[in-house]
């Protein structure tokens, strides 16, 4: 049994407004961006929300790493330096591939198609474990 929604065209259904091409394809699919929502079917509206929220768990991340660095950097020792510029870089990289990865996700969602994997979480990880073991290592000096 398909999800509710699922399969739906873009415009199936809605209103006609004076964006209406007038072809009989219904109203034009205003959103943006484009490149996502012109391809494939509408999925089903929770998974579109899924994605969201993991698209604004990703920023959460970023800010997170954001003042955890500040925090290093303000109240750290004197090496702690280092640290607290591996958290900046990663906050950095972190907000900068949310927006990337929910477009990939949800063009996918579309098609039908698994979802894309990221090296993104790995790097993230990484990237708090140096930092980590470099304010351990400059906490017990």
């Amino acid at each position: 049994m398909a999800a509710p929604g699922a399969g739906r065209r873009v415009g199936d259904g809605a209103p006609a407004t004076s964006a209406d091409p007038g072809d009989g394809t219904g109203p034009a699919d205003r959103r943006w961006p484009r490149r996502v929502y012109q391809v494939g079917t509408e999925p089903d509206p929770r998974f579109t929300l899924a994605n969201e929220r993991t698209f604004l768990a990703w920023l959460r991340t970023a800010l997170g790493l954001m003042v955890a660095a500040a925090a290093v950097r303000a109240f750290g020792a004197d090496g702690s330096r280092w640290a607290a510029a591996v958290l900046a870089v990663l906050a950095v990289v972190v907000a900068a591939e949310a927006f990337p990865r929910w477009s990939r996700n949800e063009r996918a969602l579309r098609q039908q198609l698994p979802l894309p994997s990221t090296p993104v979480a790995l790097v993230s990880a990484a990237g708090v474990v140096v930092a980590g073991v470099t304010i351990a290592v400059v906490v017990s000096i």
